[in-house]
Order: structure tokens, then sequence, then C-alpha cells
């Protein structure tokens, strides 16, 4: 790889695919908060797992959504024509959903960013490739050790799969074309707006709504947990600092079983919990060393190793927006309930 540094010049417009999403979303809105002077256009396809309504309250003179897929190459060439940088969000990413049907994983994961990146050639943008730590495979619970930057791939899952061959096809543009492109892996993120499918909000709005909130097997699996604003302010970091055709891990420390964490859960909210049926290549330990990040960028988490902090605040607003997720709820658990889970 290369060691040119990337554009440090703030951009005129932004293009953020999948921005309507959980972490996309949080991250248009720390942009708009941090950039007035950026245009922000949001490319989404609006299923299930992205929400016109996360974007609610920004302007719309600097924040435009555009309904589309990320595999149309007609839309993403039009887009991308008219924005200096693009942030790629946009993935299917539910590993339960990916056993039962991999082929959008195939679509959005693999041709999406295929896509992408043709029309990044073309018009010469900056790119940054939102990945996941899931690509690395696991580690074993009782394993010291950490995912590094060049950890050996070894995805498990369809998804995985999918994020992994994403991965080396933005690296492969780099080497073969010469855009100017970085990556991310980052460990498990929480906050504002995820889906209640997702193991934090689903145990909160379980309990929210008088059901136990539920626990994977044993829940001995460890996983690596980062607030959605410091990943994204570490994606802002790499975005202006960060090095052309380098990859990033993001991580936050933030090691903890899953039992670890619905016990913290309803500790806080004042709930109880049951065990249910284990998800299949149910990986057990991730854990992401992300010294590259905070040597070379001089990058530092806000929430840190304060876990309990950010819990709590993303507990009071699930609390507070009822109306955003209580539609969704029912058909949530009535999809896990006919898994056992």
């Amino acid at each position: 790889m290369t060691h040119e540094p990337a554009p440090h010049q703030y951009r005129s417009t932004m293009l953020v695919t999948g921005g309507a999403g959980f972490i996309g979303s949080n991250f248009v809105r720390m942009v708009a908060q941090r950039q007035p002077e950026t245009k922000i256009i949001v490319l989404d396809a609006l299923t299930y797992a992205g929400n016109a309504q996360n974007l609610a309250g920004l302007d719309h003179n600097r924040v435009e959504l555009v309904k589309g897929r990320v595999e149309d190459a007609g839309v993403v060439d039009e887009l991308c024509a008219e924005a200096d940088t693009v942030v790629h969000f946009a993935a299917e990413s539910h590993n339960d959903n990916s056993l039962r049907d991999p082929s959008p994983f195939v679509r959005t994961n693999l041709v999406g960013t295929f896509t992408l990146l043709e029309a990044v050639r073309a018009h010469g943008n900056r790119f940054h490739h939102i990945s996941t730590d899931e690509v690395f495979g696991d580690l074993a619970l009782n394993d010291p050790a950490r995912f590094t930057e060049d950890t050996p791939y070894r995805p498990s899952s369809p998804y995985s799969a999918t994020k992994a061959g994403s991965d080396h096809l933005v690296r492969a543009w780099v080497r073969s074309f010469g855009i100017n492109a970085t990556i991310s892996n980052c460990s498990n993120n929480y906050g504002p707006y995820q889906h209640v499918e997702k193991f934090i909000p689903r145990q909160i709005t379980n309990l929210l709504t008088g059901r136990l909130a539920k626990l994977y097997g044993t829940g001995e699996q460890v996983r690596d947990w980062i607030h959605v604003d410091d990943h994204n302010d570490a994606v802002l970091t790499i975005l202006e600092r960060g090095r052309r055709g380098e990859t990033y891990n993001i991580g936050a420390s933030g090691e903890r079983s899953n039992k670890e964490i619905i016990e913290l859960i309803c500790e806080l909210m004042g709930g109880t919990y049951e065990h249910v049926a284990d998800r299949p290549g149910h990986d057990q330990r991730y854990a992401m060393d992300a010294s590259k990040l905070r040597e070379e960028l001089s990058w530092t988490p806000q929430y840190g190793g304060d876990f309990r902090t950010g819990l709590e605040q993303t507990i009071r607003w699930y609390e507070e927006n009822e109306a955003w997720w209580h539609s969704a709820k029912d058909a949530v658990e009535h999809g896990y309930a006919a898994r056992g889970q």
C-alpha cells in the first residue's frame, strides 16, 4: 500500500451511503453539527434498517435524502459526480438474516461496493469504506490477543464474508487504479437510532414493553463495544488525517461478555432476563487493537472506558423515543420467537 496523505481540506459536498441507518445517521448528524459548510447527500435504500426519521430535524437545504441502492450504477455515478467525498456505510449487516438468505448481502456488500468504487474511480472522490471486526473471525475466550490491521481474515458468516470481500475490493482499487481510499474496521456499536433487532436495543425495548431480556446460550461470548459517537469521531479523524490506502481499526477497549451487558441493562432498568437458544456459528470473542489510530492520528474516544454512562444515555434515548421503535418491535420479537430466541 502507498503512504501518501489523504487530502486534509474539508469537503464542500459529502455523499454518505447508508446515511439513514443507525451508524450512518449518527454520522450525518455529527457532520452537520461540526461542518456547517458541508452539504450532505444521503443515499439509502430505506429498507427496514434505514429510516428517514433518523434524519428528522436536520436542515433540508444542507442534508438531502435520496432513496436508492448502492448497486444502482446510474444513481451512484450521478451522486458521485456531485460529491468531493464518499463515506460508505451502506451494508446488509445482520448475521442471523445472512444465514437465512445470503443473497441481499452479496448484492449490497459486494456488488454495491464495486459499483461505488467504479464511480469513485471515474470522478476522483475521496473514499472511506466502513467495515467490521467480524471479517477477522473470532478469538478464543481465553486468548489475550486482539485484532490488528494485519490479522488474517477468517469470516464465519455470509455477512462477514461479504464484508471481507468488500474490503479486498477497496484495497485492489487503491493499488490497481490509484483511488484515494481508506478503510476502517470497527467493533460493536451502540447508541441512539439502532434497530430493535440488535442486541442492546432489543434488551432495552424488551424491558420497556414488559418482556424479559433474552440471552443467547450461556452469554459467555465477548464483544468489544464502542459508542456510535466515538466510532463516527474516529471516521472523521481518518478522513482528515488518514493515509491513502491504509486501514485503521476503531475500538475503545470495551470488551464485555453478552452476559455482563444484559446484567448491566437489567440492573439499570430493574428487569430480568432468560436464556434462549444460541445462534448457529456464534463467534466467541472480538477484541480490537486501535493502537495505530490512537498513535498515528492522535485519536481518543470520548466515552472510552465509561461504558456505563454511554449505556445509561442509550437507555434514556429509547425511553424517550418510543414512537421511533414501537411499530417494529412486535414483528421483530415474533421472528425471534419462531426461532426459539
